[in-house]
């Protein structure tokens, strides 16, 4: 037997979540289908154990956050869990720029033309910046004047005469840095930024569960265990919850169909051991990412034979480059002489700052524009790229401490304290606190395909074509400003090692699939989310959207789908 809902939502990132909310505040009855487990604070996994179990693989009986898809060309990562990439992302909320709403056709390579325009998003960017309670990183204020990254990418923008400007004050036509809007907690409402504080919440979060403020660990893109982001369980899923919302964890959808007007969705109960269940709805809403989405409407293609031809059309990785600079050095006004700087890449969120660079609809001749952002990790980082990087000069360390113990032992030291000997176990600690990585993202060319290939078995898998030919000198400019980066800090400057001797890129942000268009023949879904051809089935995630966004995209299509609610619950407001 089934049960029936006004409305199905498939997935729980920033488009399902956020069209959760709004329709269960609109008074409609809601189902929201999460393939991923729930993760509340404590619940992300840490030691090596945990972490073994921490991917996706369902054939693998491994229901873990982490999806690692795996293409010709690039891989792409991920998450499985309730509030999607929210989970993992590095909570930077930035507007889509006004005037890389391109509707210019073929620029290169791929065509580009954006139905929407910021002006049609402003409003939805602003009710998602409110829900969301970004903040500014409090840079000015200790402790956290003391984040080293944050401080070397502001002095690296001065070496290089870019401008320092607010977030509020950006000339688009030159390069600039600025702290961006992040959603985190860095202080409650009239007080004052200080790690570790509980949070207060206006609604009591889904998984009741006390949070604290940013704890400055890094630990954005693994997993917040204090409840420090402000990711879309404590968000928008706590609001629809509270609205009365049906949230189902480990129900993964396998089949759709059109169905007595409406539509019947079969998922996998992954709690019961993958047995399928059956619910209908008057509207069905896909919010499961741009692999997600596309994927399941691929395999389902035979029940939408009406579907446009353009699925799976104008894949983009949202320009994701990764860089790292290693061994950053200054001038110690003391003595003279070169010293290490440390850039303590653990410290912090995992971003906290961003260079805009413009493009060419800002400045003529600039070309494809793109962000530099810092890029943090969690702690024990650090000590895995010292024990990786020391090689025999660690091994060295350990022999002559093992030694001198020894001797020590053998000798009836009368020395007890043993402090100067761990230091030297230690080492100068050099790589690990003088380097950091760095992430860029930006208007690549949207022009790769997703399609189904069939392995012997007969099982369809998504495969995605999208080569980085048509990108190159979007890439290489990128490239040429992460090195000035490492230049302007005394460091050394590497591209990522699966970039520059593997040709394969990695993305985090992977968009298109299902464009937004103005008709059929050109994408897959109206300016309002709605699949051309079919009343009442809705995209409202990253394969909707019809290009690079440039910046990080969530902000972007959180908006988006706050708006294609707004034409759920209010049909006339669609024309």
């Amino acid at each position: 037997m089934s049960e029936h809902f006004d409305a199905v939502v498939v997935g729980s990132g920033f488009g399902g979540s956020v069209t959760t909310q709004r329709l269960t505040g609109g008074g409609l009855s809601v189902c929201l289908l999460e393939r991923g487990k729930s993760y509340g604070p404590g619940d992300f996994a840490r030691s090596p154990a945990e972490m073994r179990g921490n991917f996706w693989d369902p054939q693998d009986d491994t229901y873990g956050l982490f999806d690692i898809w795996s293409f010709r060309f690039m891989e792409a990562v991920v998450s499985a869990g309730l509030g999607g990439g929210s989970l993992i992302y590095a909570n930077v909320l930035i507007r889509k720029d006004e005037k890389w709403f391109v509707r210019d056709g073929y620029q290169g390579t791929a065509y580009e033309y954006w139905p929407i325009t910021r002006e049609m998003l402003d409003p939805h960017y602003a009710k998602v910046e409110r829900m969301m309670n970004g903040q500014v990183y409090p840079f000015g204020d200790p402790p956290y004047d003391r984040t080293p990254k944050t401080r070397a990418m502001r002095d690296a923008a001065e070496r290089l005469g870019i401008g320092i400007t607010d977030r509020d004050a950006i000339d688009s036509s030159v390069p600039q840095w600025y702290l961006p809007l992040l959603a985190v907690t860095f202080a409650n409402d009239g007080e004052k930024p200080i790690p570790g504080r509980t949070i207060r919440e206006a609604i009591r979060n889904l998984h009741d569960r006390d949070r604290q403020t940013c704890r400055l660990c890094g630990e954005c893109d693994i997993g917040c265990n204090y409840g420090s982001k402000n990711t879309l369980d404590y968000t928008y899923l706590s609001a629809a919850k509270a609205q009365g919302a049906e949230i189902r964890t480990l129900a993964e959808v396998k089949k759709m169909r059109p169905h007595r007007g409406g539509y019947e969705v079969i998922y996998a109960d992954h709690r019961e051991d993958g047995r399928l269940r059956t619910v209908t709805c008057d509207k069905l809403v896909l919010g499961c990412g741009t692999l997600g989405t596309t994927y399941l409407l691929l395999k389902n293609r035979a029940a939408f034979p009406a579907i446009s031809e353009r699925l799976g059309d104008r894949f983009s990785g949202n320009g994701d480059l990764l860089s790292f600079v290693f061994d950053c050095t200054e001038d110690d006004p003391s003595t003279g002489k070169t010293r290490i700087r440390p850039i303590d890449g653990s410290h912090g969120p995992v971003i906290t700052s961003t260079f805009r660079m413009p493009d060419d609809a800002d400045a003529p001749g600039s070309g494809r524009g793109f962000y530099l952002q810092d890029a943090g990790y969690p702690g024990f980082v650090d000590w895995l790229v010292e024990v990786g990087t020391s090689g025999e000069s660690g091994i060295k360390r350990m022999a002559r401490f093992l030694l001198n113990r020894l001797v020590a032992m053998w000798s009836d030291s009368p020395k007890s304290s043993i402090g100067g000997d761990i230091i030297a176990l230690l080492g100068d600690t050099r790589v690990s606190s003088s380097s950091m990585p760095l992430l860029g993202m930006g208007r690549d060319q949207p022009d790769g395909r997703m399609s189904l290939r069939k392995d012997r078995s007969g099982d369809a898998w998504l495969a995605v074509d999208w080569r980085d030919a048509g990108s190159k000198k979007y890439m290489n400019r990128v490239m040429r400003f992460s090195a000035d980066i490492g230049k302007a800090l005394g460091g050394t400057f590497l591209e990522n090692p699966a970039t520059q001797m593997l040709n394969r890129t990695v993305t985090v942000h992977p968009l298109g699939g299902c464009v937004t268009s103005r008709s059929s023949a050109e994408g897959v879904v109206d300016t309002w989310g709605r699949v051309w051809g079919y009343d009442e089935l809705y995209v409202v995630d990253g394969s909707a959207i019809p290009g690079p966004v440039g910046a990080n995209p969530s902000l972007t299509i959180a908006a988006f789908a706050d708006r294609c609610s707004d034409g759920i619950l209010d049909p006339a407001q669609r024309g």
